[in-house]
């Protein structure tokens, strides 16, 4: 390797690496807002907090790397272009295709990398990602009694007024609701006072409550003994309450019950269950095809005894005299048969296609996961070679224009993929064609940016759209004579 690719290359490296460890920080903390409500209050610690994040960050890959190589690319070779280092390579016969020789290889090498990547690592990181968050949805909030509040334990409820003394382990004016069996609150119990006592190794949590009263309602078997609702008071002087917390958020967070889903397989995976999946569509939309076809068909009616070739005719002129036949019956009868048929077709017609939209969609689903795959091998090179080319050509290095242009193309990017993957999912577009479709509209456009600034043109030229009209404002007559004027 030659000493300029080397320098070229370093200051590339250097710039990449910090730009995707700024952007993945930001990524990583987005994320950890996002999901902030299904992890606070759960009495989680941090290496479990860790995990989720480092599970949940492979599939931030994708979003972050074409982003930093954006980025990276237009603040190096603007920095090149503001120093006037491309100047000088130039005068010595370097050209700007072989200052992006060295780049352009690595970038091919890091598609084929960011291939693999995705098809080995993101779909581990979302199998477990998915299920260790199932199974934090389980937890319920930490054993804390906040006053004011109802709080429910195990099979009780409790409110207090007021806590105080070493670790809050003093209560005031103490209601608890304790739910019976049948999952009815059937037992209340106030105090006055009460005071929570736990040992580090007892599952229990021992609770003693002062000058209080219980009360409990008794449902009678019997419906005419149950108007009178009896029920029992009993006062207390000091009552003692264990509540059994073995069985408190007692969750296995490793275990994995969903290991199917289109995000957590592999190509082959992929290729296997969308033809299993297209199969299973054609055979039950052929099943559906034959059984409407069969029931509501005229051979059917007919079988059923409605020919209806004997009520051809016309209606009587009077309507009463509709009533006074037999066969005017039976017609009014066909006809009454054949509206609730219509109506009950439609219904099914319009179930049946909720079901076969939502099985499509499941397909197109599969089909978008695979071909992104594939799209991740393109989208690095390609926004290499606008960030480079809009580097040289705006000769700005640092965080300021490459930074807003960074954005700006990269949010493009990102919303015509994402726009078109939303309508490949209701079969607006196909989906092979929504995947690839920001990679189509990048591949021209990095093309001419590339030759642009082979050829040290401008960003755009706007001469070829506002020369004609110059010349035929002109030929106007009266702006020709005000011209002349």
């Amino acid at each position: 390797m030659k000493i300029i690719d080397r320098y070229i290359l370093s200051s590339y490296l250097t710039r990449l690496i910090s730009v995707f460890g700024i952007c993945m920080f930001i990524f990583i903390i987005q994320t950890f807002w996002l999901f902030i409500d299904e992890l606070a209050g759960k009495g989680l610690d941090i290496i479990i907090i860790g995990k989720f994040l480092i599970y949940y960050s492979p599939k931030l890959i994708p979003l972050v790397l074409p982003l930093s190589v954006l980025l990276a690319s237009l603040m190096t070779f603007g920095t090149l272009s503001e120093n006037y280092e491309f100047a000088a390579m130039k005068s010595t016969g370097i050209s700007l295709q072989r200052a992006l020789l060295s780049l352009v290889i690595f970038h091919i090498i890091l598609g084929i990398g960011t291939f693999y990547f995705s098809n080995h690592v993101i779909p581990y990181g979302e199998l477990k990602s998915y299920n260790l968050r199932r199974n934090l949805a389980k937890l319920e909030p930490t054993l804390a009694i906040r006053e004011g509040l109802f709080n429910e334990i195990g099979s009780f409820n409790i409110k207090v007024k007021k806590k105080y003394g070493d670790n809050d382990r003093f209560l005031e004016d103490v209601i608890i609701h304790e739910y019976t069996p049948n999952k009815k609150n059937n037992i209340v119990i106030k105090a006055e006072r009460g005071e929570m006592k736990s040992e580090p190794t007892d599952p229990n949590l021992k609770l003693i409550l002062y000058n209080g009263n219980r009360y409990e309602e008794f449902i009678p078997k019997k419906v005419k003994d149950r108007l009178r609702i009896p029920h029992a008071k009993v006062s207390f002087d000091e009552y003692e309450m264990n509540i059994d917390l073995s069985q408190f958020n007692n969750i296995n967070l490793d275990e994995e019950n969903i290991t199917t889903s289109f995000r957590m397989k592999k190509i082959d995976q992929l290729r296997i269950s969308i033809d299993t999946l297209e199969n299973s569509f054609e055979e039950k939309q052929e099943i559906f095809y034959n059984n409407f076809s069969k029931n509501n068909s005229v051979s059917f009616w007919i079988k059923r005894g409605y020919n209806t070739a004997n009520y051809e005719g016309k209606f009587p002129k009077h309507i009463l005299n509709f009533i006074n036949t037999d066969e005017n019956w039976k017609k009014a009868t066909v006809f009454d048969q054949a509206i609730s048929r219509v109506r009950n077709s439609l219904r099914d017609l319009n179930a049946k296609r909720g079901q076969f939209f939502a099985f499509q969609k499941l397909i197109n689903l599969h089909k978008i996961t695979l071909q992104e795959k594939f799209t991740l091998i393109f989208v690095s090179l390609l926004l290499f070679l606008i960030g480079a080319s809009l580097g040289a050509i705006i000769r700005k290095g640092g965080l300021g224009l490459p930074l807003v242009l960074s954005v700006i193309i990269f949010l493009t990017y990102h919303y015509i993929g994402l726009f078109s993957k939303n309508a490949a999912e209701d079969n607006s577009i196909l989906p092979n064609i929504a995947t690839w479709l920001p990679t189509i509209i990048l591949a021209p456009f990095s093309y001419i940016l590339t030759k642009r600034a082979s050829s040290d043109k401008g960003f755009v030229s706007f001469y070829f759209v506002y020369a004609p009209l110059l010349i035929f404002i002109k030929k106007i007559p009266f702006l020709k004579k005000f011209n002349e004027k």
